[in-house]
């Protein structure tokens, strides 16, 4: 009796269309499996795929559709994620108006960490333990609009606009003439500085009216007869000691020191004036003071000094602490001051720039005269 050969093992025959198999090892869900599963989990091959591929390329393709899945937004597939995940590309749609950043961070997988304070970046922290997925597209634009929440503030103390102090800023630079500034427009009415000729008497005169500009704009502070005049108090900017220990330094070598004059004592009364009834006018005489001081003052002081003081510094062009973070603060308190007013008191502010030129012109023209 002639015997039929046996047939071949399940595993070598081609899948037919329709017909169950026995899943062989590489079907099984599980990579890592021991042994095969048992004859009682079986399935069929759909009628529309992988009619004509061997069950070792299905079973490949399947892993590759599990291990790395891909995104609903672009269909590009995503690497394992394993100890880091970082904003995919679509993380970067805007998220629905109607999400806040705690709700969004409630949102996140529980293995996700996120770094406390404010974010450097559109990134957070997963366990450091092999994981079975990634984040989702969602997910990370969860993380985004939240991040976005948290930095949304503001740093120039003015919300949605140029801070009001580069406003003046930007007024101030326009009354400059050409050589003092880029910005400037104004046509030079004196010489420029290094053409001066100063004497010591002209300087003490701008020296003695200084101080009483100085003095009486700190005297202002002090007594706050506006409420918010106090937020400038101590700001490490007042100059009216410094010069009363120049003025008596002077007075050791042996020069005369004199009287207020008008030009001094005209501006002094007129800040006391608008301190009263003008706040915002004062304000604008306030700033352009202190930071012309700083700026073109400093200039000033240094060209005169090399001419008639042998190169003496003087205390007045002296500043305790560092003078860039005195003035930042001094911009950031202008910057909130301002921020309560009406578009009409802004420009009212800025439209006294030019009188407060003009005052203080009057008082460096000692120098030279």
């Amino acid at each position: 009796m002639s015997m039929k050969p046996s047939p071949p093992p399940p595993r070598h025959r081609l899948p037919q269309r329709g017909v169950p198999i026995r899943s062989p090892r590489l079907f099984y869900s599980h990579p890592r499996a021991s042994s095969p599963p048992s004859s009682s989990r079986s399935r069929t091959l759909p009628l529309h795929r992988h009619s004509t591929r061997s069950p070792a390329r299905v079973a490949v393709a399947r892993h590759r559709r599990l291990r790395f899945p891909r995104t609903e937004a672009s269909g590009q597939r995503l690497p394992r994620a394993r100890y880091k995940a970082k904003a995919h590309p679509a993380a970067m749609a805007p998220a629905p108006a109607s999400l806040s950043a705690p709700r969004a961070l409630s949102l996140l997988a529980p293995a996700a960490r996120v770094s406390p304070g404010r974010w450097n970046g559109l990134s957070f922290s997963v366990a450091a333990r092999p994981v079975t997925g990634v984040v989702s597209a969602a997910q990370t634009r969860l993380v985004a609009a939240a991040a976005a929440t948290e930095m949304a503030p503001a740093a120039s103390g003015e919300e949605g606009g140029k801070p009001f102090v580069e406003e003046m800023r930007a007024v101030a630079m326009k009354l400059h003439t050409k050589d003092q500034a880029r910005e400037g427009e104004k046509e030079p009415q004196a010489p420029p500085v290094a053409k001066w000729e100063p004497s010591v008497q002209g300087y003490l005169r701008f020296l003695v009216d200084s101080r009483l500009v100085f003095q009486t704009l700190e005297d202002i502070v002090d007594r706050a007869a506006v409420p918010w005049y106090a937020e400038f108090r101590n700001t490490g900017l007042e100059r009216s000691e410094a010069l009363k220990k120049d003025l008596e330094w002077f007075k050791e070598q042996g020069h005369t020191i004199p009287e207020p004059s008008d030009p001094g004592t005209t501006y002094a009364s007129l800040l006391e004036e608008l301190s009263e009834k003008d706040p915002q006018a004062f304000i604008c005489h306030f700033y352009n003071v202190y930071f012309a001081h700083t700026a073109g003052g400093r200039m000033i002081g240094k060209k005169v000094s090399e001419k008639i003081l042998n190169k003496k510094e003087l205390e007045f062009y002296k500043w305790e602490g560092n003078l860039s973070q005195l003035l930042q603060e001094v911009r950031n308190k202008l910057n909130q001051v301002a921020s309560s007013w009406s578009r009409e008191e802004k420009d009212h502010c800025l439209e006294e720039t030019e009188k407060s030129f003009a005052y203080s012109g009057a008082l460096l023209r000692h120098i030279f005269t």
